[in-house]
């Protein structure tokens, strides 16, 4: 079994290490620890026998799994594709984390969540995932639970960074062909910088490290006010124009839900209540639009 040592750096393996946020904890991680970064090409997380050798090879004391098949409207095409990815290759991770006494960190999503509830969503709150890619991660979530039992499921949201494919960037692409964009404005959530998330997994690691065990569970970890997607638009667009990014700021109409043509149900309102990680851990959300600012500003400087 893998004990950690409060005097000696930690050896992590971490999957999907060229999505956004697995960027973000390469370039956070402590500079002391052994840090091994695998992409899908290295580690195709939905072959067991894969995961099992890399494990084998690495040797780590904790894993943090940022492996995921997120796009939420090309899961509902592609069911089969997203629950090998976020089911299976989560429950081959656990699987091969508690044979060998390893710690695992899962991602999650606000998308387990159904959206009907109308106030702040607890970790405790019934889950009712509308689409594929939310069922996905709902299985994720219990293969983890059921398969490892030192672990730490953080559900996030509308996670965005400089790198990967996110909304912000999506928005800048389409500021560049189109004098007006059309933006749901009755979809609810919070904005979550990957640089942030990234930062907590690692704060949490370190705790792990000095104490060698670790409040496990699941916890919610978003950045902070929550807002339309609408109004994210209209920041990301009021901060973009005072850096000169762009070439002309398209004017921005609120839609409905109604009117977005997408091929996946979305829940109307994903806030997540972020109290627990505050109480236990002492971490508080970060406030998404400082983080733009700087999300922006790398964009800016290429």
């Amino acid at each position: 079994m893998n004990r950690t040592n409060a005097a000696a750096p930690l050896r992590v393996l971490v999957t999907g290490a060229h999505g956004q946020l697995g960027r973000e904890l390469l370039r956070h991680a402590p500079a002391d620890w052994t840090v091994v970064g695998l992409g899908a090409a290295q580690l195709d997380i939905r072959d067991a026998a894969q995961v099992a050798a890399q494990v084998e090879r690495v040797r780590p004391q904790l894993i943090v799994n940022a492996a995921a098949y997120t796009a939420v409207d090309r899961a509902e095409t592609e069911p089969a594709r997203a629950w090998a990815v976020n089911r299976d290759g989560a429950a081959h991770l656990a699987q091969a984390a508690q044979q060998r006494g390893i710690a695992l960190f899962q991602l999650s999503s606000d998308y387990v969540f159904a959206g009907d509830l109308r106030r702040p969503y607890r970790e405790e709150d019934a889950c009712r995932p509308l689409g594929v890619y939310g069922a996905s991660k709902l299985g994720g979530e219990r293969a983890v639970r059921a398969g490892c039992s030192r672990h730490l499921i953080l559900r996030s949201s509308w996670v965005f960074g400089a790198h990967g494919h996110n909304f912000v960037k999506t928005m800048l692409r389409l500021a560049g062909t189109h004098p007006e964009l059309a933006v749901v404005a009755d979809q609810l959530g919070c904005p979550t910088p990957a640089a942030y998330l990234a930062q907590v997994l690692w704060q949490l690691a370190q705790r792990y490290r000095q104490q060698g065990d670790l409040a496990w569970g699941t916890y919610h970890c978003a950045g902070a006010p929550p807002c339309s997607w609408h109004a994210f638009a209209l920041e990301i667009f009021r901060q973009a124009e005072a850096l000169a990014l762009l070439a002309r700021t398209p004017q921005v109409r609120a839609i409905g839900s109604t009117d977005y043509p997408g091929a996946a149900q979305r829940p109307a309102y994903s806030v997540l209540d972020c109290g627990k990680l505050r109480a236990t851990f002492g971490i508080a959300p970060a406030d998404w639009r400082t983080a733009l600012a700087g999300v922006l500003g790398e964009l800016a400087a290429g």
